[in-house]
């Protein structure tokens, strides 16, 4: 059975948090951050806004863009590593708030890794539920502002959300490829559990995400027969430029091709592949195909390739 990407949808805060306002708040300087991270300002999200506030803008934002009434939506999965714990999940609220009446909403708490893994299953379940809507929404400045400002870890975030609307049938990229993995042994490297401040081991992460991001891309541009210099953007997990660009370097491609904007929004987590899905479409996007991939805590990786 096929599966097409329909649509793609997001949605930002319009708060700035420049890396100057940051770096008076952690003792260090705008280019320092900029320099380490190529984040120049994210977007953090009001006080009273909620994980499900933007994920329903986004959600909204991709239907409205693929002509597509809440009712023909047979399945939701809503991807969120930041969002409140506790229980039901927000997925049910969103699905609520959406009127998408009886169909099943899934819950995937992932961080950093939610929207591939979400994108990937929604591909396989659109042949049985037919329309099926990812969306992937985090507030992270919460996760961060919940306990003391580290200087490592405080500048990297951003808020917000992505969607993209898979359909089994009609217009939009069709699906050609996916490979999801999880490797346990390096969960205690990046960990939060509002309990505790937020920890991650950057140097092994950023060793873990370089190494595994484009043997994984590979893995799955091999199922598709295509080549990596064939194809046409990148669209990977936002963490830092620096990880773009070992990506770019693993894979053998410019490092063009390897779509940004972490600049603007800093490293949004599970939403960060949807957001530059979303920026990317919006502005064009690209004749040929088109890989997107994540990488997060868990840890859990992916890639999906999309051609015309």
């Amino acid at each position: 059975m096929s599966a097409y990407l329909k649509a793609f949808g997001y949605h930002v805060p319009e708060r700035v948090i420049s890396n100057s306002e940051l770096a008076a708040r952690v003792g260090c300087t705008a280019e320092w951050i900029e320099s380490v991270s190529g984040i120049r300002e994210r977007r953090w999200a009001a006080a009273e806004t909620t994980v499900n506030d933007m994920a329903e803008a986004a959600a909204r934002d991709c239907l409205l863009r693929a002509s597509v009434d809440a009712s023909q939506i047979g399945m939701l999965i809503l991807a969120s590593g930041s969002a409140a714990p506790g229980f039901p999940a927000p997925a049910a609220e969103l699905a609520q708030r959406l009127g998408l009446g009886v169909a099943p909403a899934l819950d995937l708490p992932m961080a950093s890794a939610g929207s591939i893994f979400g994108l990937a299953l929604a591909s396989d379940l659109a042949a049985s539920y037919g329309n099926v809507l990812v969306v992937a929404a985090e507030k992270m400045s919460a996760v961060i502002e919940e306990h003391a400002l580290d200087q490592n870890t405080a500048v990297l975030f951003g808020d917000g959300a992505g969607a993209v609307l898979v359909s089994p049938e009609g217009s939009g990229r069709k699906v050609v490829a996916s490979k999801l993995h999880t490797d346990g042994q390096y969960r205690a490297d990046l960990v939060y559990d509002w309990k505790s401040p937020f920890k991650m081991n950057g140097l092994t992460i950023i060793l873990q995400a370089a190494r595994k991001l484009p043997s994984v891309i590979t893995e799955a541009l091999d199922v598709a027969g295509i080549a990596a210099g064939g194809v046409a953007t990148f669209l990977v997990h936002q963490a830092n430029q620096n990880l773009l660009t070992r990506v770019a370097k693993g894979l053998q491609v410019p490092v063009e091709r390897v779509y940004s904007n972490v600049a603007r929004y800093g490293n949004t987590s599970s939403a960060s592949m949807l957001i530059a899905a979303a920026e990317w479409d919006r502005g064009g996007g690209a004749d040929g195909p088109v890989v997107l991939a994540g990488f997060g805590a868990g840890l859990h990786w992916g890639a999906l390739v999309a051609a015309p």
